[in-house]
């Protein structure tokens, strides 16, 4: 059987650590900023970490970052 492909777009939008933790970037930072409000945009600015629920999908789409 062939080996799982690594994916291009996961591996872009997410660092695994050495903890094991996922760190990724917030949502709703592109586009339409003039209606949000400044606390919320500096807030969406930081990284955020995937919740354990779905960082064993993100570690297999990402593939070994060593």
């Amino acid at each position: 059987m062939p080996k799982q492909k690594n994916s291009s777009a996961a591996k872009k939008r997410f660092n695994v650590l050495k903890g094991g933790k996922i760190k990724r970037a917030h949502q709703n930072k592109r586009h339409i900023l003039a209606k949000k409000e400044t606390g919320r945009k500096r807030h969406l600015r930081g990284s955020a970490y995937v919740s354990d629920t779905q960082a064993k999908t993100i570690k297999k789409l990402v593939g070994n970052q060593d």
